[in-house]
């Protein structure tokens, strides 16, 4: 599934123009990202929790010349189900 699908899922469940629920689906991605950017944690209820961390600098080995290298610091997004979810997954 990707993005253009999760707007066609919307429209047809809603009777919503297509533009309408594009503009939804933006509207939700661009509040989530502006909250973690900002530093928040961004819990969705039943769904899960999206948050930033930090991962420290480490070394790091090209597979193919095996040389070494250090991989930079950087800030990943992290995910983490709801326990709800992660229940309705194992049942299905």
């Amino acid at each position: 599934m990707v993005k253009v699908d999760i707007i066609r899922s919307i429209q047809f469940k809603e009777g919503m123009l297509f533009g309408e629920a594009e503009k939804l689906v933006n509207i939700l991605i661009d509040t989530i990202k502006e909250r973690l950017i900002s530093g928040e944690e961004v819990l969705i209820s039943g769904f899960g929790k999206f948050k930033l961390k930090d991962k420290d600098p480490r070394p790091g080995r090209n597979p193919k010349s095996g040389e070494l290298y250090e991989v930079e610091a950087r800030r990943v997004v992290v995910f983490h189900p709801s326990k709800v979810w992660k229940e309705e997954i194992a049942d299905n």
